[in-house]
């Protein structure tokens, strides 16, 4: 999954509206397994979802992609439920189910009636403690991962882009490293990898149970007790701080690939949340991001595309919470005829704009309205729910933080926005990414 995200999502995803979240419940297990609950009682539907805090920037040099890898290997059935039967139980119970691996972490879900609630948890506390793991199984499935792998980035040049830049951007970081693999790893991966990666981090005092629906606390926490409580917990490994050095200059980098139009990343690095209570930065971030993209009246789509159009399009993004360090995105194309070097000055003026000038309160009114009104369209949701307390509680935050969040954003004043933009739009913190396009195929030229 790209990390690039709307901005204005973002916001979204951090600010609940208080009576969303009134009552969740939490209790862990005595094997260390989280169980979070959220009583909604709108649909008589439930969404349970188990998240690892385990994904690519955990990964070592040699094995990328094996936290992806092994995502797609816990379909592969256990004892009890054989390779594939995983998918069809759950459909045969009218519900839904997938999985997603990221940098931070890795989530499995089930959308179901509440009264299948109890399949989902065996299934899924089944292949916590009994995956097995053929070779044969995974050599069928690692072609499948690098067929993903081409089909998604290699073929694709903004993602191919984007990977480039993020590898050229951290030095140190693991951020540096694709969640899906480079190629060569890809191809000498072994079951062996997989299954060494699974008993390292797959354990319930690593994971976190989050459900969502038409239930009681009580019974998601005798549930999760019958199911998952009998799991014993794993001695997990001790992760050592990764701190990226600071850039001492700007870095640039030009990918050739085949496409019809030039393409252009600026990437700035950017503080994550790691106190939501006593940080600010991020949340300034957050607002300049909206300041700057969000609707056409944003400062970037307006002043590229419309007053002086040098761009088709124009975006930026932050993500705020993770567990390594961030990235303040802005991506744009150029408009016919002009260079991704016009619309880099073009970016960096209305930047400095920002630097030299500050923002409005009008613009700070608008973007703090959209965050509140993009959650209000998504609050029905159930899925929603869980996917906030999830993400949360897997990158060291918790769901108590919401409301934090939502109060520190509201608190954000113009002239810390202009503070961290004068603080973090600085050339010595700036990565830029170039596409130069190719000849396409079948245009006659390329090979």
């Amino acid at each position: 999954m790209k990390r690039i995200r709307s901005a204005l999502c973002c916001l979204a995803l951090l600010c609940a509206a208080p009576p969303l979240l009134a009552n969740p419940y939490m209790e862990t297990l005595p094997n260390g397994l989280k169980v979070v609950v959220k009583e909604d009682r709108r649909a008589p539907v439930v969404v349970s979802q188990i998240w690892y805090k385990a994904g690519s920037i955990d990964e070592y040099n040699g094995t990328t992609g094996v936290a992806h890898a092994l995502e797609h290997m816990m379909f592969k059935g256990t004892k009890k439920v054989p390779a594939g039967q995983f998918s069809k139980l759950i459909a045969a119970a009218g519900g839904r189910e997938n999985a997603f691996t990221t940098q931070d972490y890795t989530a499995f879900f089930q959308e179901l009636d509440k009264s299948k609630l109890p399949l989902a948890m065996r299934l899924e506390s089944d292949r916590m403690e009994n995956l097995l793991l053929s070779e044969k199984e995974f050599s069928k499935e690692i072609k499948v991962v690098m067929e993903e792998r081409r089909l998604r980035t290699e073929d694709q040049p903004h993602a191919l882009l984007y990977e480039k830049m993020m590898s050229v951007a951290f030095q140190d970081s693991p951020e540096r490293r694709p969640v899906i693999g480079w190629m060569n790893d890809l191809q000498n991966m072994t079951v062996g990898d997989a299954r060494a990666w699974y008993h390292r981090w797959y354990a319930p005092n690593n994971a976190t149970l989050v459900v969502v629906g038409d239930v009681s606390h009580e019974q998601v926490f005798a549930l999760a007790k019958r199911y998952y409580g009998k799991i014993k917990p794993a001695v997990l490994p001790v992760r050592k701080p990764q701190v990226e050095p600071e850039q001492i200059g700007i870095k640039r980098i030009d990918v050739k690939a085949p496409a019809n139009t030039p393409y252009l990343l600026m990437g700035y690095h950017a503080p994550e949340i790691r106190d939501a209570a006593k940080d600010w930065e991020p949340y300034a971030l957050d607002v300049l991001a909206g300041v700057l993209d969000g609707n056409p009246a944003a400062r970037l789509d307006k002043a590229l595309t419309r007053d002086n159009p040098v761009a088709v399009s124009v975006d930026a993004s932050y993500d705020d919470t993770g567990r390594g360090p961030g990235m303040f995105v802005i991506d744009a194309t150029p408009s016919q005829g002009k260079t991704a070097a016009e619309v880099e000055a073009a970016i960096r003026a209305q930047l400095g704009k920002v630097v030299r000038e500050g923002v409005t309160e009008e613009e700070l009114k608008r973007v703090k309205a959209q965050v509140t009104a993009s959650h209000v369209f998504q609050r029905d949701s159930m899925f929603y729910q869980a996917m906030q307390i999830g993400q949360l509680e897997s990158v060291g935050l918790s769901y108590e933080d919401i409301d934090v969040m939502l109060k520190k954003i509201n608190e954000v004043t113009a002239d810390q926005v202009r503070q961290v933009a004068a603080k973090y739009f600085t050339d010595d913190n700036l990565t830029v990414a170039v596409l130069v396009p190719q000849p396409m195929k079948g245009d006659g030229h390329a090979k």
